[in-house]
């Protein structure tokens, strides 16, 4: 079984997901499954090498997730460099992707149940997936998992107020926060079994109420998979 928790910054997804670990009575593999190479458990080794030159350029963390939707970016004409950029980048992210999930697939033949740290189709659904006037890399990468890529067995949505989530992580704004509040709910009509788990409880409510929702998936109540 695969669990996803996901969640705007602040929602408390990597904690959660740690403690998973020891809270539920069966083996289970954590997996990272975000844009941060520096946050990545398991990553190519072509994705730390692109982290690596980018830091030596002085880029900060890559944890910023998908870009801010269309509407709010200035159009810039793209240059064949930057095209060839595009596809080498969209190339080496489809490949990272795919041998995260060849982890994952390794592990649940094991049987063990993986819990993955954020998700790529569900943080870049909105923009990649559904997202208007997208570049042509953005659109096959949403192709991609939209149709090929395995989505997770359940996806547990973190959620908090947006004035919770800024106060605890002090990135973004409200309105962006609100935004991606919007948009990870949207992926209740996608996801084949999602849940909401309300964040703003203590940490370790929260871990066994995810716990919970997992495990009445794998005791044979009639929705394991």
């Amino acid at each position: 079984m695969t669990v996803a928790l996901i969640g705007p910054d602040g929602a408390g997804k990597t904690t959660v997901a740690r403690q998973l670990e020891a809270e539920l009575p069966v083996p289970v593999t954590y997996l990272y499954m975000g844009v941060n190479a520096d946050a990545s458990n398991r990553a190519l080794p072509t994705t730390r090498l692109a982290r690596a030159v980018k830091r030596r350029r002085g880029h900060g963390p890559d944890d910023a997730g998908p870009p801010p939707p269309p509407s709010e970016r200035a159009a810039t004409p793209r240059s064949f460099t930057k095209s060839v950029r595009a596809a080498a980048r969209l190339a080496n992210r489809l490949a990272d992707e795919w041998y995260r999930q060849l982890l994952a697939w390794r592990a649940t033949r094991r049987g063990e149940v993986v819990v993955f740290d954020r998700h790529f189709f569900a943080d870049y659904h909105a923009y990649d997936v559904e997202g208007p006037a997208r570049p042509l890399s953005r659109r096959i990468h949403g192709f991609v998992l939209a149709r090929a890529y395995p989505k997770p067995d359940l996806v547990v949505y973190l959620d908090a107020p947006a004035e919770v989530l800024l106060a605890r992580k002090g990135e973004g704004d409200v309105a962006a926060l609100e935004r991606r509040r919007g948009d990870y709910r949207r992926l209740a009509d996608v996801a084949p079994d999602f849940v909401q788990v309300d964040a703003t409880r203590p940490t370790d409510e929260v871990v066994r109420a995810v716990a919970g929702e997992v495990m009445a998936r794998t005791t044979g109540d009639g929705s394991g998979r």
